[in-house]
């Protein structure tokens, strides 16, 4: 019953910088967000933990910054230095006590 509403992908020249957001319509867990690239597996690139914490993929370290508004069950990702790498569509994630919940994916293009 939970949805995932994403927003603010699109395309980016490299050194840019993009936002996402992505708001649950319930209450939940450990939000964050995964990308994944053509040929690769999904990949986790900044999430909270369910204790408040955060992780960060080694690749965007010192470049993306992920936030959230806890009363309003949303979370954000500042991307900022964008490098052609950073091509993905990105999935915002969000657990729940029975299941975890994907939105619908938002392609994120860095190009000249």
């Amino acid at each position: 019953q939970v949805q995932l509403v994403e927003s603010g992908g699109g395309l980016a020249q490299p050194g840019g910088s993009l936002r996402l957001s992505c708001a649950a319509s319930g209450i939940v867990y450990a939000m964050g967000w995964y990308r994944q690239a053509p040929g690769s597996q999904r990949e986790l690139v900044a999430g909270f933990t369910r204790g408040g914490s955060t992780n960060y993929a080694d690749s965007v370290k010192g470049r993306f910054t992920i936030s959230r508004d806890n009363a309003k069950n949303t979370v954000y990702l500042q991307m900022n230095n964008l490098k052609i790498e950073d091509t993905a569509v990105y999935y915002c994630k969000a657990d729940t006590m029975s299941r975890r919940y994907w939105g619908q994916g938002t392609q994120v293009t860095v190009s000249s």
